[in-house]
């Protein structure tokens, strides 16, 4: 399901009206921060583990064509067939070709962020095929017609009441508690029989290895184990930044991501996959390549920095901003702080041009990042870029316009002092209690989020020379 477009600002005011929803977020970024902390506190070698993280990634995407290529070459060699696809449009339409060819309208999906940037379910539905959810989580959104708002925990803003509802109205139960137990076994049942019928499935993949061909996907549930070894064939959409030179650079990124995500020392499955092996899980295996607009993130020298992400989700359990205004205010499949640097560039900055603000800039994303991803630089240097492309179209920003003015009265002691006499002046219709809390006309954005001292009756300056 799209989401609605809307300003951050406006959609985040909205989402801080949801009392539960700050409730739900508050518990579970507290749960997981806390988890995080106790299994990252057992390795001597964190940093250095960090710092590994970061270069294997930097060298990936600095060679990533040459990584890619031999990729390709890797997966065709051992019996895969390899896909190019530059936006959401081909994938998708590579994904209904395969279920046509096995006679299926249907389609088990393991969670994939990739498919849900492009829109994979809405895509194959208006081809006439249905893609079935099989994470938990992703079914309850799924059900819901509901959007995700994590990236790890896409259902974080429902609670299990809530989700009771749901399964009894939408899965014909009608004796439900809201125990997690007979949730889970609800889903269970459900799921089953698609697992045994369905004979394509789709996967994203959180690592692909050019050395081997091997693709890598964690999970904690055992849906996607499922997904990856039952059906005849197997499609897997993958971002051409998930790339990874060498084999034994999993033995890194292993470490990293479960520790850094569900504050585990390991994912409970871990299932890695290379090509087609004669009678043994899936013999069809197709890989898709998928661009959709990463060419131009990569094009950015400071800017690609945010294609080195591994879909932890660490900066978002540690984000103030995240944890009050939820994943919806986004508006994007890639919320909190890795999405408010990531999505502008897949996007385009002019489609996504407030995200960059969404952000108090305190260095708590860049802390826990496990590749060591500067989220606050690059947030800086996204905003620079918003304010030089807007003006360069020919439309003057306001606040760049009142920074020139400022920067020239502040080169000038008289110009200063002018202007010092002039807003003691003209402040006094604003001016009430002490405080000024609303500005008029182009300026009422400042006052929106915060109050001004007025400027007060006497400078320093005046002061001094009365007593000198």
């Amino acid at each position: 399901m799209s989401f609605e477009p809307a300003p951050f600002p406006v959609a985040a005011r909205r989402e801080l009206a949801d009392s539960q929803l700050r409730v739900n977020l508050r518990r579970a970024t507290t749960t997981i921060r806390t988890k995080r902390a106790a299994v990252v506190s057992e390795l001597p070698d964190w940093e250095r583990l960090r710092e590994a993280g970061r270069r294997i990634k930097a060298d990936a995407i600095r060679h990533l064509d040459e990584h890619l290529e031999r990729l390709e070459e890797s997966v065709t060699r051992a019996g895969g067939k390899v896909h190019w696809a530059r936006d959401g449009a081909e994938a998708i339409e590579i994904v209904a070709r395969v279920a046509r060819e096995h006679g299926s309208d249907e389609v088990i999906k393991v969670k994939s962020l990739a498919t849900d940037e492009i829109e994979l379910n809405e895509g194959l539905a208006g081809r006439g095929i249905r893609a079935i959810e099989t994470d938990l989580a992703e079914l309850i959104i799924q059900l819901a017609n509901d959007q995700s708002s994590h990236i790890l925990v896409p259902a974080i803003h429902r609670n299990r009441a809530e989700i009771r509802e749901l399964f009894r109205r939408e899965l014909g139960v009608d004796e439900l508690t809201d125990e997690p137990r007979e949730l889970a076994e609800v889903a269970r049942r459900y799921l089953r029989s698609k697992f045994l019928s369905v004979p394509v499935a789709v996967s994203g993949a959180n690592f692909a290895v050019a050395e081997t061909g091997a693709v890598g996907v964690v999970e904690s549930e055992g849906n996607g184990r499922m997904c990856v070894t039952l059906p005849r064939a197997l499609v897997s959409i993958v971002g051409i930044e998930k790339v990874l030179p060498r084999f034994r650079d999993l033995e890194v990124m292993l470490q990293l991501l479960p520790r850094s995500s569900t504050g585990e020392r390991m994912n409970p499955y871990t299932s890695v996959w290379t090509g087609v092996t004669p009678g043994d899980g899936p013999q069809e295996f197709h890989l898709v390549l998928l661009d959709n607009g990463r060419t131009n993130v990569l094009a950015d020298p400071i800017g690609r920095d945010a294609l080195h992400c591994i879909r932890c989700s660490a900066c978002l359990n540690v984000c103030p901003v995240y944890e009050r205004t939820g994943g919806h205010a986004y508006r994007s499949i890639y919320p909190g702080p890795i999405g408010a640097i990531l999505t502008p560039q897949l996007r385009g900055l002019e489609q996504a041009p407030t995200l960059p603000w969404a952000s108090s800039l305190c260095g708590a994303c860049y802390e826990v990042c496990p590749v060591k991803i500067d989220i606050p630089r690059l947030l800086v240097h996204l905003r620079g870029r918003v304010v030089r492309e807007v003006e360069s179209q020919g439309r003057p920003d306001p606040e760049a316009v009142a920074m020139r003015a400022f920067a020239r009265i502040l080169a000038s002691p008289r110009r200063y002092r002018a202007a010092q006499r002039a807003g003691r002046i003209g402040q006094w219709p604003l001016a009430r209690r002490g405080m000024i809390r609303k500005l008029p006309g182009p300026l009422a954005g400042w006052t929106a989020v915060r109050d001004m001292k007025p400027i007060p009756r006497q400078t320093f300056r005046e002061w001094w020379e009365e007593r000198r």
